[in-house]
């Protein structure tokens, strides 16, 4: 298949996917919370979002009250809660933060199990161990008829990176990962960012999941929706 990088919007992508396997196990009569993490949720104060115990705590708190199994959202969402990390900061005093969310994040248990959606093979991997990064990461390759992408798979567990080598095929449904705990994922509340890629930019075992709010267009016409292939939103209340 030819490798010249293309982008396309959010619909024409969906129309090249087959029907996807679950990433994350959730079946009909489970609860699926929509989750807020831009300004609008004053209940996430500086006092949360400074410590990972208590932001934990604060997710772990807004899923049990609403007898959720997970919680997700956030695919272009202009985020607040990055200001707890330098990773997120420009070089420069004046220069832009980055703050627009380019993947969904699936908020629950540590140790959740996290599938292949598609048929595909192992891109790439890394443990970009800093706080407030992916921690333990794991990047798919996929090919369709017209179309090569990949899927993003940060937070995980540590030990999901054991036996991966580059060009490690997977099968649809096939578990890969876990949701990692904060000590080996970044330093988040336990939860998987899921994000779709079109072109890598020749990046391996990492690629933005958060970029510039003046960067929208060329960002999200590289990572399209990540829900064309987890398909859950359509299930979240709140």
């Amino acid at each position: 298949m030819e490798t010249t990088a293309f982008f396309m919007d959010n619909k024409t992508f969906r129309q090249h996917l087959p029907a996807c396997a679950p990433v994350v196990p959730f079946a009909q009569g489970d609860q699926l919370l929509l989750m807020d993490f831009t300004a609008a949720n004053t209940l996430l104060t500086d006092e949360i979002l400074r410590n990972t115990a208590i932001f934990s705590a604060y997710v772990a708190d807004c899923l049990q009250t609403a007898g959720a199994k997970f919680g997700i959202g956030g695919y272009l969402e202009n985020r607040t809660v990055y200001s707890r990390s330098k990773v997120f900061d420009g070089s420069g005093i004046d220069e832009e933060p980055r703050r627009l969310h380019l993947g969904i994040d699936v908020w629950g248990g540590a140790g959740t199990p996290v599938s292949a959606p598609l048929d595909g093979s192992v891109h790439s991997f890394a443990f970009n161990d800093h706080y407030g990064d992916y921690g333990a990461t794991i990047i798919l390759q996929h090919e369709l008829p017209g179309l090569r992408f990949h899927s993003l798979y940060g937070h995980l567990s540590l030990r999901d990176l054991d036996g991966l080598y580059k060009g490690k095929p997977v099968k649809a449904g096939e578990i890969i990962a876990h949701f990692g705990e904060p000590v080996e994922n970044g330093h988040w509340p336990p939860h998987l960012h899921f994000q779709l890629i079109l072109d890598m930019e020749g990046k391996e075992g990492d690629y933005p999941g958060v970029c510039r709010v003046s960067e929208r267009d060329r960002y999200e016409a590289n990572c399209p929706d990540p829900d064309g292939v987890l398909d859950l939103l359509k299930h979240a209340v709140g």
